[in-house]
């Protein structure tokens, strides 16, 4: 495609313009005169055929055709912006998109992040988080961090560990609760797995109370409801070590259940790059210690 000569000041110096409605203002930013900034945007004018301002007495205001042109112009600023951003030491990063269950990147990925940046600063890795229902295809990820028992529809699946649940309250709560039979008399938070209570009663021998207190959507939230005392969690102690390690919340039982593992999921039909290789491979490497650290246990 052969373009025609693109007046990129004069474009900068109308987008800028057109940003903060001043001809000064946008010489502030560009670090030009303002005269040479008006000079600019009516030589683009005069290029076009068309008035891009209407020239008031406190400011300035687009014409249609200003409204039509700024769209364009600043997703093309935007975007080159970007691209320049990527670069680093004389080397282009790559950008990597993971998306994580909020309860796994809260308690687990986010404090061993910088290990991994300084292993491959190359990498421009963003995360965000999600309450296990994420369409990877949809939302650009390369990677998708889910709970569950692997099996997907169209993606490759590798295990990270299992996430044994188990009861997580507030001491005062803990201090009334002499055995698992004694959780009948307590608020008892769901999350939207209705088998997970009963299961743990099975484990713990005790048969399971009806269990009707609010339902959440992530451990996460969950655990922030017991924090405050308004019921007892039934979620995984290796997501809350710290919460646990300052005594905030307690687990009073030892009976522990599974009913799922975390996985780093992709596309199969995926192309590999450096920056997916390096984050599946450090991953992986992490997670394997914790990956029979905690079986399920029985009362």
């Amino acid at each position: 495609m052969v373009r025609p000569h693109l007046p990129l000041n004069a474009l900068r110096a109308f987008e800028a313009s057109a940003r903060h409605l001043s001809f000064t203002r946008a010489a502030i930013e560009l670090s030009v005169t303002q005269a040479a900034v008006s000079h600019q945007v009516k030589a683009l004018e005069e290029r076009l055929g068309s008035p891009l301002f209407r020239r008031l007495p406190r400011g300035l205001s687009l014409t249609d055709e200003g409204q039509a042109l700024l769209p364009t112009l600043r997703e093309a600023f935007d975007r080159i912006a970007g691209v320049l951003e990527q670069f680093e030491g004389g080397h282009v990063r790559e950008v990597l998109n993971v998306g994580a269950v909020g309860t796994f990147a809260v308690g687990w990925l986010i404090e061993r992040l910088p290990e991994f940046q300084r292993a491959n600063p190359f990498v421009d890795l963003r995360l965000s988080t999600n309450n296990n229902r994420v369409d990877i295809a949809a939302e650009g990820l390369d990677f998708a961090i889910r709970f569950g028992d692997g099996a997907w529809h169209g993606t490759e699946a590798g295990r990270l560990f299992a996430a044994p649940l188990s009861v997580l309250c507030v001491p005062e709560i803990a201090a009334r609760l002499a055995g698992p039979q004694d959780l009948h008399a307590e608020t008892l938070l769901r999350s939207y797995r209705a088998d997970e209570w009963p299961s743990w009663f099975e484990a713990a021998g005790v048969a399971p109370p009806p269990v009707k207190g609010p339902v959440f959507d992530s451990s996460r939230t969950m655990v922030e409801a017991a924090l405050l005392g308004i019921g007892v969690a039934l979620a995984p102690p290796l997501m809350f070590r710290r919460q646990l390690g300052d005594g905030a919340i307690v687990q009073p039982f030892e009976t522990t259940v599974t009913n799922g593992s975390y996985w780093l999921t992709s596309l199969k039909s995926s192309t590999p790059t450096p920056a997916t290789r390096a984050f599946r491979a450090w991953i992986l490497d992490a997670a394997r210690p914790y990956a029979d650290e905690a079986a399920p246990r029985s009362r």
